[in-house]
């Protein structure tokens, strides 16, 4: 397997510090979620966030999608939200006397479903075909959605009223899943300092294209990873899946995923090659919404994975 010259790691090493550094002027103090979801992004996958409201979840998918030069669309996921909403529709044009397809809002490179727990599963699974074969299919014709294509879903935790479950199958289409948290004491002290500044998002602008994303992408492609550290990726899937605590472990998609985030996480931090602690960094953000615990196990029970 070729290796990625020094060059490109070091183009890729500066994008991605500017990717990272443009969305933390809107989500200020937040690097790890920054860099997990800038990572997802350049793999090409899914990003859940899921937090307490006010903890800005929209604020950091809108400002990842400011920072890329590419068309966003935002859903907001209400129960009476129905798949046509999502996906589009096809209409009959009376004037041309012949069927029409109208696009929904998830023909976009980077779509935002805001609050996706709080549609019902049908609506939900509307995004299922879409997440996993980047194409639509409605009324039995298949539609490509734009290339990069990715999905920011925020949700509140599960336990607020008013909230469906995601489907297992659903949860595992994404990539990374992790949280904002609340901002620690000096950075909400100068939050407050600027108060007038009502929507962060929008104070910052591109600085890649979606063409710099897929270069990225094609540089994480060709970054070094040892058979030892393949090992050790199945061995800590494999690990999940023998675990008193867990009933159902982690797919094997679990396992590609944390093999692709890894590669990016690697060439992020300027080297051509991934270690292990690339691999121990991302494990939680990749498996953790892979895997269903036991009714007796609690979820202090997740730091297992790590055993």
């Amino acid at each position: 397997m070729m290796t990625a010259p020094s060059k490109d790691i070091t183009e890729f090493h500066e994008k991605f510090a500017k990717l990272v550094d443009n969305v933390s002027q809107v989500v200020v103090g937040k690097e790890a979620p920054i860099r997990q979801c800038a990572t997802a992004m350049v793999v090409g996958g899914h990003i859940l966030l899921e937090d307490n409201p006010g903890t800005g979840k929209t604020q950091l998918a809108r400002g990842l999608a400011n920072s890329i030069d590419m068309s966003f669309k935002r859903i907001q996921f209400t129960p009476d939200l129905l798949p046509s909403d999502v996906v589009g529709v096809t209409y009959y044009d009376q004037k041309r006397g012949e069927f029409e397809y109208r696009e929904g809002p998830i023909f976009a490179s980077i779509v935002l479903a805001d609050e996706i727990n709080r549609a019902s599963p049908k609506t939900q699974s509307a995004l299922l075909e879409v997440m996993e074969e980047q194409k639509v299919t409605v009324d039995g014709v298949t539609h490509d959605v734009p290339q990069p294509f990715i999905v920011i879903a925020t949700q509140n935790p599960i336990e607020q009223l008013g909230t469906y479950k995601l489907p297992e199958a659903q949860m595992d289409r994404f990539l990374i899943k992790t949280s904002v948290g609340y901002p620690g004491h000096q950075v909400s002290v100068d939050l407050l300092r600027q108060v007038n500044i009502r929507d962060r998002a929008q104070t910052v602008s591109p600085v890649l294209a979606g063409d710099d994303i897929l270069a990225l992408r094609g540089i994480g492609e060709r970054i070094h990873i040892d058979d030892n550290i393949l090992e050790y990726i199945v061995r800590i899937v494999e690990a999940t899946r023998h675990d008193e605590n867990i009933a159902i472990g982690s797919s094997m998609r679990g396992a590609l995923a944390l093999t692709r985030c890894a590669r990016i996480w690697a060439a992020s931090d300027g080297r051509g090659y991934v270690v292990p602690d690339d691999v121990k960094d991302l494990a939680v953000a990749v498996l953790s919404h892979r895997i269903k615990l036991t009714a007796e196990a609690t979820f202090a029970g997740l730091t297992t994975d790590e055993a």
